[in-house]
This record gives structure tokens, C-alpha cells and sequence, in this order.
């Protein structure tokens, strides 16, 4: 069994804390503009002491309202500036941050409040603050709901008054009684195959995250960068990368308009982007739509086949003259706009939460926006494994994060230990106990590691499929690749004890309008309607075809069936990070699965 690891090239200390750069950003580089912060349609510019003036006000008024070192705060909160410095206050009194997805049911807002046992809430809108309300009868430990942007006063100002009269030493003195083997959030898996579980991570394994981004991206995370924010800060990669931005004097912006992203993007002008691998996929499947719907589509394929081909000679050599004339004649014709989708100035990308591909990873390097996979969990703090700027192999999802180790069982399952990975769930020593050997985690994902030390995920354990002939089947690559079709919005294989494999196929409610009008059917036309139309089957097999082409002819796809509705976060289907959620599709669509193999 091999063993890697890789030491830290840097050291957290007893009494450091994740909240420290606040204030000492504030001492040493007070008007350095940290944040621009969107405010009536408009980017404000906020500091450095601007941001640690709030912070401080904001923690004043949680110590008057009695809120003690190690008690839970939650924050039922979309992404926006005013959940950062609810974070960062939280952190600089020694409380612990509960985050909680915005998109949250009644129920598991009442599950996570429950178990976390918090003792305040930050509420959203008036429809988050309603809901914990009315669940507070419920909940005897809550004591406080703030609202952020409701119709009630809001909630930093509302604190700021409360603290008005708390000395701003009572804070200095909560920090630096903090300890970096204290926990410093709450953070719940999203629940995919049961209760959520709350991961326990400590100032120290978010310090050891930011301070390994920071060893992997010198030159991304470092003052005069800027990154927007868009995922959701409940999901342990948004939150990990903001403050690894922010201790680095990253310039943030934070907003959850996904839908406007696009002219958000343009106007903030990133230097970085993060985002799950969805979003990327959108990115060129809308361009490609967009080419097609244009009479370009042969343009686009061959500036996409050039980019793919120029990254790939990039990776073994160096392209030739012809190969770097077309790049370069693709690069006035079609790459610049696909930048320009992405603010003009961003010239990398971070991606994580589900895998990438090597086709979109080596399309968006010859484009000339390398994309840089990681792998990690919540239980990792984000990211254990990532490419680097200075070691990047398209495909994999890079090298390990500095003080961390891995190795793979006997079984090929991946298992890490380091200065990333978590204590243990909250409250819940037998499910610790079950994901740790010794001190290794055990991840539930298969991996393959090759000689220089990167890692590639083979598929999740739990959702290999095995037929009835006994073959294993890893339903990640064939689902990834049905997606890089512009038509496909989500795919899931099935085939579960069953004879052969096949999928659930949606489509792309934004692609579909277009595909109607090229081929000649009906506008008012639904997907339920044209389900078994011969000309959209025949597109979506076509892609099948492609897809199966790397997998052995026991692992292709033989039947497919289009569903008449996409797979949305609201209707249940997916994750917050836009993970297809496994068993929730096989319930709601089981009649479905079984017309697949009904004779």
C-alpha cells in the first residue's frame, strides 16, 4: 500500500485564529479596499478598518446579548457581504458558526438548529426569519433571531446599538483566549444518503486550508486579486476559499444572483473565479448553443477541438507552428468572448465539489483561463488535494495540499489524514467512529494515485453500480460526459442489479427553445411532449454513443429514457453545489427506471 505526504511549508500556532486578519489587516493596511460590496446596483468600496470597525460592533453586540466562547451561531443566509462579517464575528468572540443553505426546508432548518444546539440565529429574508420563528417554540436553547435583509431592523446595525456600551477589549480578550484547537464551525453535510451529519472543524484545519491555497496559489491569492463570491457560503468551498482570499488581501465581492452572473461578472472583473463544475459546463454549453443557434456551429467546434488539442500539447511538449497559428487565430475569433463571459480579466479558475473532465479542464486552459481541480470534503476543510500553478495535470485533481497525507486501501478507496481533516461529527461518536481507522479518514471515494502524486477520483463506493452480471460500474464519467452536451442539463445512470446499464436523461430548459426552432417543432412544444420525438432521440443518442466510448461495451449505456422536467434544487433532485441527489431521483422516478427494463 502506497503512502503520500506532503509536509506544510508553514506552521499554525497555538493562539492562531481564523479571525485574526481582521484586525490585523486593519492595523498594518487599513485602507486597502478588501471588499467592494454591492449596494442599490452599485460596487462600494469597503477597507480593511471598515470591514474590522463592523466585525468588532457586530461581536460586541453578540457578547452583550450573552452569547459565550464555544456557544453555536447560525447564519440561514444566501451569500452576501453581511454573512462574512456575521462569520468573522462570530469567530472573533470564540462562538462557533453554524451555516445553514438558504434553500433550506422548515425541517431541516429545525434539524440543524436542534442538534447544533445554537443559541442564536442571522435570518436572511423575512420568509428565513418567519421560519425560524415559528420553529422556536422547538428549539429551547435559540435565543435570538437577527434578521439580515428583512423588513425588522437589520441585524449589524441592530447589534452595533446592542453592543453600544461593551468595552472593544471584551473582544480582544474572546480572541485571544481563542485557541486553533478550538472549533471554529459547524458545518453539515447536505444529507445525499441520510441525516446530516455536522462536521466539527477547528481554527486549525481552516487555517491549515488557507495557508496550503496560499502555498498552492501564490500568485492567485495575493493582494490586487479579486475574486467574486457566487456559491453558497453554507458549502464548505465558498467559505474555505473567501477566507484564505480575505487573509491574503484578496479584493472580494459577494453576491447569489447565479441568473445574472454573467453581467455581474462584467462589471466586477475577477481575477479569480471559484465555482463547481456545473457552472463551467454551462458556460461552454451556452456558448456552443449560442454558436449553433448563430449558423457558427462549425466555428465553435473547431476553435473547441483546437483549444482541447493546444492544452493537450501543451501538457506532452509543445504545439507546433500550425497548431499555435490556429490557436492564435481562435483566440481573435472565439476565445477572447468566452472570457469576456467571465469579466475580461479572469485568467484562472478553481474548481471543486463534483468532477471537472479532462475535456472542459484542457478546453478552458486553451482558452486561456486554466482551470485548477481540487478534491475535498466537508470532513477535509475543502480541499485536501489540488493542482497548483506551478504543477497542473488536466484530468486529475492535482497533488496534495501541504501537511496532509493519503493512501489508498484495499479496495482503492482513498483515505487522508493531515492538518485538514476533521476531529469528528458533532455528537456522534459511533458515525466518527466509523469513518475513521486509526487516524486515517476514510473518504468512501475510489481513487487512483500515479508515480509524480496525483490523485484521480474513480467514482464514489457508495455509488458504484453493479449489474446483474456482476460488473462494476462507476456512473461518474458517463454522466459527465453525457453533460458536455449543450442539450443535457443533468444525466444519472442506473442499472443496479440489473442486465445492462442505462440513464435518466433531462434537458436543457435553456437550450431547448433553440433546438425546437432549428428542428421545425412546435414553440409551445414541452420536453414531456416531444419525449419520444425521433429527432431529439436521436441527438441525445448521439451523445450517448460519444459517451460510451470510454467505457468498455459492459459498462455502455444501452437504453436511455428523456424525463419531462430537469432535476432543480427547489423540486429536490439536487445538492446546493448542484450534485444529482442519488436516491431522491430513484424514488421520484422509479417508474421511470423500471420502464427502462420492462419487457
Amino acid at each position: 500500500m502506497r503512502e503520500f505526504s506532503v509536509p506544510a511549508s508553514f506552521t499554525v500556532g497555538e493562539h492562531d485564529t481564523v479571525a485574526a486578519s481582521v484586525f490585523s489587516h486593519a492595523a498594518d493596511d487599513p485602507n486597502h479596499v478588501i471588499v467592494q460590496r454591492l449596494v442599490d446596483g452599485s460596487w462600494t468600496d469597503v477597507t480593511c478598518a471598515q470591514v474590522a470597525e463592523q466585525v468588532q460592533a457586530t461581536a460586541r453586540g453578540l457578547i452583550a446579548e450573552g452569547v459565550q466562547a464555544g456557544d453555536r451561531v447560525a447564519i440561514f443566509s444566501a451569500t452576501r457581504y453581511e454573512w462574512a462579517i456575521a462569520d468573522f464575528a462570530i469567530l472573533s468572540i470564540g462562538a462557533v458558526t453554524v451555516p445553514i443553505y438558504e434553500t433550506s426546508s422548515a425541517e431541516q432548518v429545525r434539524f440543524v438548529l436542534s442538534d447544533s444546539g445554537a443559541v442564536a440565529a442571522f435570518a436572511e429574508t423575512d420568509e428565513h426569519f418567519r421560519t425560524i420563528e415559528q420553529l422556536k417554540a422547538e428549539l429551547p436553547a435559540l435565543r435570538h433571531v437577527y434578521s439580515i435583509a428583512g423588513s425588522g431592523p437589520a441585524a449589524l446595525d441592530e447589534l452595533a446599538r446592542i453592543g453600544g456600551d461593551v468595552d472593544a477589549g471584551a473582544v480582544t480578550a474572546r480572541l485571544e483566549a481563542t485557541r486553533s484547537a478550538d472549533v471554529a464551525t459547524l458545518v453539515y453535510t447536505s444529507g445525499t444518503t441520510g441525516r446530516p451529519k455536522g462536521c466539527q472543524l477547528t481554527h486549525s484545519n481552516l487555517l491549515h486550508e488557507m495557508r496550503g491555497a496560499k502555498a498552492c496559489f501564490p500568485n492567485l491569492l495575493t493582494k490586487g486579486e479579486k475574486l467574486l463570491v457566487f456559491l453558497p457560503l453554507a458549502h464548505v468551498l465558498a467559505r474555505a476559499i473567501t477566507i484564505a482570499a480575505f487573509s491574503n488581501k484578496v479584493t472580494l465581492g459577494f453576491t447569489s444572483d447565479v441568473k445574472n452572473l454573467v453581467p455581474i461578472l462584467g462589471v466586477f472583473k475577477p481575477t479569480l473565479v471559484v465555482s463547481v463544475p456545473r457552472v463551467f459546463e454551462k458556460v461552454y454549453n451556452t456558448a456552443e448553443q449560442n454558436a449553433r443557434d448563430g449558423g457558427k456551429d462549425k466555428i465553435f467546434a473547431a476553435a473547441a477541438t483546437t483549444a482541447i488539442e493546444w492544452s493537450q500539447a501543451k501538457a506532452s511538449g509543445k504545439p507546433g507552428v500550425l497548431l499555435n497559428a490556429k490557436h492564435a487565430l481562435f483566440d481573435r475569433l472565439v476565445y477572447g468572448k468566452l472570457r469576456a463571459a467571465l469579466g475580461g480579466n479572469c485568467r484562472a479558475a478553481i474548481s471543486g465539489g463534483a468532477p471537472l473532465g479532462a475535456r472542459l479542464g484542457h478546453f478552458y486552459r486553451g482558452v486561456g483561463v486554466t482551470i485548477y481541480e481540487g478534491y475535498g470534503l466537508t470532513e477535509t476543510s475543502a480541499a485536501i488535494t489540488v493542482n497548483r500553478v506551478d504543477d497542473v495535470k488536466v484530468g486529475s485533481v492535482g497533488k496534495l495540499v501541504p501537511g496532509n497525507s493519503m493512501r489508498l486501501g484495499d479496495d482503492d478507496e482513498l483515505l487522508v489524514r493531515g492538518g485538514v481533516v476533521f476531529g469528528g461529527y458533532w455528537n456522534n461518536p459511533s458515525e466518527t467512529e466509523a469513518v475513521f481507522t486509526d487516524d486515517w479518514f476514510h473518504t468512501g471515494d475510489l481513487g487512483a494515485i500515479d508515480d509524480d502524486g496525483f490523485l484521480t477520483i474513480v467514482g464514489r463506493k457508495k455509488e458504484i453500480i453493479v449489474t446483474a452480471g456482476g460488473k462494476n460500474v462507476a456512473p461518474a464519467l458517463l454522466e459527465d460526459r453525457l453533460r458536455s452536451h449543450p442539450l443535457i442539463s443533468q444525466a444519472m445512470v442506473v442499472g443496479d442489479a440489473q442486465p445492462f446499464i442505462a440513464a435518466l436523461i433531462t434537458v436543457d430548459p435553456e437550450a431547448f427553445p433553440g433546438w425546437k426552432q432549428r428542428n421545425g417543432k412546435d414553440a409551445s412544444a414541452t420536453v414531456g411532449d416531444l419525449a419520444e420525438d425521433p429527432d431529439l432521440l436521436a441527438e441525445v443518442d448521439q451523445a450517448v454513443k460519444e459517451a460510451n466510448q470510454a467505457v468498455s461495451h459492459a459498462e455502455s449505456i444501452r437504453k436511455i429514457r428523456i424525463l419531462p422536467v430537469d432535476f432543480t434544487e427547489d423540486t429536490g433532485e439536487l445538492t446546493p453545489t448542484m450534485k444529482v441527489k442519488r436516491k431522491v431521483v430513484a424514488e421520484k422516478f422509479a417508474a421511470d427506471i423500471d420502464a427502462l427494463y420492462a419487457k
